[in-house]
């Protein structure tokens, strides 16, 4: 998706991107060492199981409805705070509400 486009890459990830320019031989899908990138793209996911943890007990506690709008406002949060982001940090800040969204809908 967006980690392979090179506006995305330039603005967020350059030394990803510096690596990528130096060797285009070959596929570069999974082929860089950064710990930042992997950071930004499993914060999601890791976020979304661990949400889905807890919104068992939040959907029995106030019910199915609160819980559902809870997910979704916290969905519509991280995908604005993503599509302000001026920097990594405000990425993953995002990306980890975009996971919250996603378990708690999952519920």
């Amino acid at each position: 998706g967006v980690t392979s486009m090179d506006p995305f890459l330039v603005r967020f990830f350059p030394s990803v991107y510096r690596k990528m320019e130096a060797d285009r031989s070959q596929n570069q899908y999974c082929k860089f060492d950064s710990q930042l990138l992997t950071t930004f793209t499993s914060s999601l996911y890791v976020a979304g199981l661990i949400a889905s943890f807890f919104a068992s007990t939040v959907t029995r506690m106030f019910g199915r409805k609160p819980s559902m709008l809870f997910g979704g406002l916290t969905f519509l949060v991280g995908a604005a705070v993503n599509g302000a982001a001026k920097n990594v940090a405000m990425l993953i800040i995002g990306r980890i509400l975009l996971g919250i969204g996603v378990g708690f809908a999952n519920q």
